[in-house]
């Protein structure tokens, strides 16, 4: 979760059915396997470290790296972390067996320099890099204007931020295709309305109640799934977000 929208509450269904999905391909690729050493760029507030630890071996650690970190936070995640996380506000040194950059890469204004000196710096070779962005400039809103974002991607623009990094892609697709049609709503009034992005409330944590709750999952669930199975086959869904697992040579 991006510091900006840490909240009190449960995590949000959308948080947790992406969190299930990239671990379960970190799976199916046999990734948590062999991935002793984590780093988790843009890492927020720790949850999705927390998340994937639990899906690899008890000798693996994972370094939480944001430049939003102070003192005060950074002590919290640790302390949190069991001794198998540490806390970074600068690139640390590699070689690191996984990267993962989650929704990170679209708050950078030069982006492909800023993947490309993670993989040249951080990532040992045959290692791994996992990325989600914001899908679709034509979905851009407030919402993305109070996060910072400097844009959303295209799935063609998601893969050459990879490839033009040196990697080669394993994996990629949507994800959320049922959260499409929401956005463009969402799209469509802001482009009648005016919005204030500063009113935007931070905190993406979830209040509803348990049967609302358990459809929302179930919903998410089914979504998740057809993702899984349309990037098994090579088909490339449109989603509200783009997501690739890629290798370095």
């Amino acid at each position: 979760m991006d510091l900006r929208e840490t909240g009190d509450g449960p995590r949000h269904p959308w948080e947790l059915a992406r969190a299930r999905f990239l671990i379960g391909q970190l799976r199916a690729h046999k990734v948590t396997a062999t991935a002793h050493r984590v780093l988790d760029g843009g890492a927020g507030d720790a949850w999705f470290a927390r998340q994937l630890l639990g899906a690899l071996g008890p000798q693996a650690r994972v370094t939480c790296w944001d430049a939003e970190y102070d003192a005060e936070t950074a002590q919290r995640i640790e302390a949190a972390g069991d001794g198998r996380i540490a806390c970074a506000t600068a690139l640390p040194a590699g070689p690191f067996d996984l990267v993962t950059l989650l929704d990170v890469a679209e708050h950078v204004e030069d982006d492909h320099t800023f993947v490309r000196r993670i993989v040249v710096d951080a990532l040992r070779p045959a290692g791994w890099l996992l990325l989600t962005v914001p899908a679709w400039q034509g979905l851009y809103t407030s919402h993305d204007v109070f996060l910072r974002h400097h844009r959303r991607y295209s799935m063609d623009q998601g893969r050459a931020l990879l490839t033009g990094a040196g990697l080669e892609l394993v994996a990629s697709g949507g994800l959320f295709h049922s959260l499409l049609a929401p956005r463009a709503l969402q799209k469509l009034k802001e482009s009648v309305t005016e919005v204030d992005p500063a009113r935007h409330k931070p905190g993406i944590t979830w209040s509803a109640g348990p049967r609302v709750t358990a459809a929302v999952r179930r919903a998410l669930a089914v979504d998740n799934a057809l993702s899984a199975a349309a990037s098994a086959v090579g088909v490339s869904l449109p989603g509200l977000s783009f997501w690739a697992l890629a290798r370095k040579p």
